[in-house]
């Protein structure tokens, strides 16, 4: 199998951290993995059990398209590879450029091509050209792999047939992120040592409605709940959301902690007290699905995620948590202080979040759908 995919560990992001896991448990070194050089590259590579061949994917400001050099580098390895062991199927981790140059090769060597939608590419992008470019090769592929509903719903609308469609939701891994993993230390190494604290992991953009969790946050504490926000990720948005903190009077109780180190990131879910991401759509560009809200409900945390997009297939409604107007200030707060007064029923939440993605959303559950539908092309 040849694998096409910018994305991939070390890389941070959902969508890298989706096909490591799920291609390490499809297949050893006959799958190869086509992908970004990226800092840490050959530490990764070095025991993977895939073939990870790495390449320099740039864009370039002064040509058309910007991201020309990075297909030519992607079509000009995959055919090397494609010489080299014959591949009985292509999976592209998105449209473009890698679904593109996924097509190419598929054709070429007269086999399946399968591409990966994550539902914001389709809701956000506006050129022209490459509007007709994601369009034709959603519609050529043999399979189109939707991370959610809603995603399927938006591919629907570009024309691909529902029966090449395939729902499978992204993953977590249940041993990794579990309940009880909170070091004594961990909170007070930062900040306070008692109140509640709601916690946020994802980059610092705009849709993610980590700013209205800050006015949100200063409308609890001034109905008197000691509550305190931490915010892991790095992104455009630091200044902009310094910015909010200090206007709305929290800027000492909301604290930006950018990366973590990995074997932290499931303590700090376990250490908060509600997770939220209440997403928004800005400028057409939607959540996908948001697998943080499944590392939450794996750490047995209730969540509060916005209403657009994919959420609704990450976050049950009043079964594992709360989807609310992202726009809305007033309904982030209501939803965090009902969680946040109420331990007893963000408990139970919790349990239910947890309980589902052991049930249906590990990596292995994630990569035995992939395997299923893809069918004989497996290896």
């Amino acid at each position: 199998m040849l694998v096409l995919t910018e994305l991939f560990l070390p890389t941070k992001g959902g969508t890298a951290v989706w096909f490591d896991e799920v291609y390490r448990r499809l297949g050893g070194k006959e799958i190869h993995v086509v992908t970004a050089d990226v800092p840490g590259a050959e530490e990764h590579d070095l025991h993977h059990p895939n073939s990870v061949h790495r390449v320099r994917l740039v864009r370039r400001w002064w040509l058309r398209p910007e991201s020309l050099e990075m297909y030519v580098s992607l079509l000009l390895r995959s055919l090397r590879l494609l010489r080299r062991h014959g591949f009985d199927a292509v999976h592209a981790g998105r449209v473009l450029p890698e679904g593109l140059v996924g097509l190419a090769v598929a054709r070429l060597a007269g086999i399946p091509l399968i591409v990966y939608a994550h539902g914001e590419e389709i809701t956000a992008w506006r050129q022209p050209g490459k509007l007709r470019a994601m369009t034709y090769t959603y519609r050529c592929a043999d399979r189109v792999i939707a991370n959610s509903a809603f995603t399927r719903k938006e591919l629907l609308k570009l024309g691909v047939l529902p029966e090449r469609i395939s729902l499978v939701y992204p993953g977590v891994d249940i041993a990794r992120f579990r309940p009880g993993l909170l070091p004594p230390d961990l909170r007070a190494s930062w900040g306070p040592k008692a109140g509640k604290l709601i916690l946020s992991v994802g980059r610092l953009s705009r849709r993610k409605g980590f700013d209205n969790t800050i006015r949100a946050l200063a409308r609890l504490r001034d109905d008197g709940i000691d509550a305190a926000y931490a915010v892991i990720g790095v992104g455009e948005d630091r200044e902009y959301l310094d910015g909010v903190a200090r206007a709305s009077g929290v800027a000492e109780h909301v604290h930006f902690l950018g990366h973590v180190p990995p074997e932290d990131l499931p303590r700090w879910y376990c250490a908060c007290d509600v997770f939220a991401m209440p997403n928004r759509r800005v400028g057409g560009d939607d959540e996908g699905f948001g697998m943080v809200f499944l590392e939450a409900a794996a750490c047995g945390k209730a969540v509060v995620a916005g209403r657009d997009g994919g959420t609704a297939d990450a976050v049950l409604e009043g079964t594992t948590g709360y989807r609310v107007d992202g726009t809305s200030v007033d309904a982030i707060a209501t939803a965090l202080r009902t969680l946040l007064s109420d331990e007893e029923l963000s408990y139970t939440l919790g349990e239910n979040g947890r309980a589902r993605v052991v049930a249906h959303m590990s990596w292995e559950r994630v990569a035995g759908a992939t395997r299923q539908l893809c069918g004989g092309h497996q290896p």
